[in-house]
């Protein structure tokens, strides 16, 4: 079973099966925007949603601490063009 879980002290979050680390979404804060620069998962992992599923953890808190997004990834700066689930939380 996949889990995702955000670790602020790292500026990312996480995917693990089971006690396997097999996916990372990585940010930088500055000032009230996180950057999302870079997002990976395994490629045995590939085709599950797990990549939007990092992607929505990080969105999730930056929605609780009043944190806006914007991307350099190019996963993520697609995501945030072909979807408006974020357009709450993106940065100018």
């Amino acid at each position: 079973m996949v889990t995702i879980t955000f670790d602020k002290s790292q500026n990312r979050s996480v995917a693990h099966d089971m006690t396997t680390e097999i996916g990372e979404c990585t940010f930088v804060a500055k000032g009230n925007v996180w950057t999302i620069n870079h997002t990976f998962v395994d490629k045995a992992y590939g085709g599950q949603g797990i990549a939007r599923q990092l992607v929505d953890k990080i969105a999730d808190h930056a929605r609780l601490e009043g944190i806006k997004l914007a991307a350099t990834c190019p996963y993520v700066v697609n995501l945030f063009d072909k979807t408006s689930d974020f357009d709450d939380v993106l940065a100018d």
